[in-house]
């Protein structure tokens, strides 16, 4: 239940983050570019690495709370995609080329497609 509680916590942290940030650049950008989705990506995986590089060689063992609360919960409610660029680099990082490829082309692609069929599906299309 503990676990929970701190993915939660962290999750809900995370998206009150992002959301703030979309704020905030709703002020100076206005264009049609999804500018703040970008900056919020790319600064929470440059997050998510430094923070799974810092607890990797720092910290001691075991450290599953605080991983919990801040990678899971809130990079996670920060934005997926840190998780994602996570996953991937671990990937490749194994020597797993194959699998890394078939796991981006798979998130992005199918992901595509299911947003698309689900919007199909509300508006009537399908």
């Amino acid at each position: 239940m503990q676990s929970f509680l701190l993915v939660g916590l962290g999750g809900a942290l995370g998206a009150m983050s992002r959301h703030g940030m979309g704020l905030l650049l709703g002020r100076w950008w206005s264009g049609g570019f999804p500018l703040a989705t970008l900056l919020v990506n790319v600064l929470g995986s440059l997050l998510m690495g430094m923070f799974v590089g810092t607890l990797a060689r720092l910290l001691p063992p075991h450290q599953e709370e605080l991983r919990l609360f801040l990678a899971v919960g809130v990079l996670g409610g920060f934005t997926t995609f840190s998780s994602f660029s996570l996953d991937t680099i671990t990937l490749i990082e194994r020597g797993a080329w194959i699998e890394a490829g078939t796991y981006v082309f798979l998130s992005v692609v199918v992901c595509l497609i299911g947003l698309y069929l689900g919007l199909l599906v509300t508006r009537g299309g399908l």
